[in-house]
């Protein structure tokens, strides 16, 4: 995975560079081929041709994912303002629990660490999801996410029902968890898009095959020029 758009971007163009010194080396050799009338390396090499043209396809699929870059943009939503808007939370919610009565002080301070648990449970969910690339794994994950939201959501209902002069605080807390939810939600969408883990996969699961039909190709063209070595001196 690119750290960053730029180096993704200055990886694809290095080898958009690199495939088009293979076809211009390609084309001067098919002239070559064809002017010394050797039809078999000629044959060979429209074979290579053929098999180029689906690595081409591949590699262009695999860098237009990787530019995208949706993998490493959901780490740092998460690693930033999810984690920023987490915090933020658990403040908010230990400001508005300090101005609570006494005398339901410890069953107060059990629904704040509940609410506050509840949240860093979905932040510790983000880093599976944004590295699974099975859906039914990342719904039951998103589920889970969901079980936890309604947690956090019910112990500020009854907060708002143990210290009714808290309201005003409590409704800031609520506002600063409506926040978090929102950068999450982003962050499961760059993370369904799973750019980069689909363009790592296709790199180490089907582009080494397709390289190894090119080398097999340009292996046999090779061969076959050293034969004609002989009769070409002749």
């Amino acid at each position: 995975m690119a750290e960053s758009d730029q180096a993704a971007i200055a990886s694809a163009r290095e080898s958009e560079k690199a495939t088009k010194a293979v076809e211009t080396d390609a084309r001067a050799l098919a002239r070559l081929l064809d002017g010394l009338n050797f039809a078999t390396e000629s044959q060979v090499l429209r074979e290579f041709n053929v098999r180029f043209s689906e690595y081409k396809k591949l590699d262009r699929r695999i860098l237009e994912l990787a530019v995208e870059n949706t993998n490493v943009k959901a780490r740092a939503l998460s690693f930033g303002p999810g984690s920023q808007a987490a915090d933020s939370f658990r403040r908010s919610l230990e400001s508005a629990a300090a101005g609570s009565p006494v005398k339901d002080r410890c069953r107060i301070d059990a629904l704040v660490s509940e609410a506050v648990l509840a949240v860093r449970e979905i932040q510790l969910l983000h880093g599976p999801h944004i590295a699974e690339q099975d859906e039914a794994a990342m719904t039951r994950m998103e589920k889970e996410m969901t079980d936890r939201d309604a947690k956090a959501r019910a112990a500020l209902a009854t907060l708002k029902e143990l210290s009714p002069a808290s309201g005003a605080a409590l409704d800031d807390a609520l506002a600063k968890l409506d926040q978090f939810k929102l950068v999450s939600s982003q962050i499961l969408a760059l993370s369904h898009r799973n750019t980069n883990v689909v363009s790592l996969d296709l790199s180490l699961r089907e582009k080494p095959t397709l390289k190894a039909a090119c080398d097999e190709r340009l292996q046999e063209l090779q061969t076959a020029l050293e034969k004609e070595g002989p009769k070409t001196t002749r």
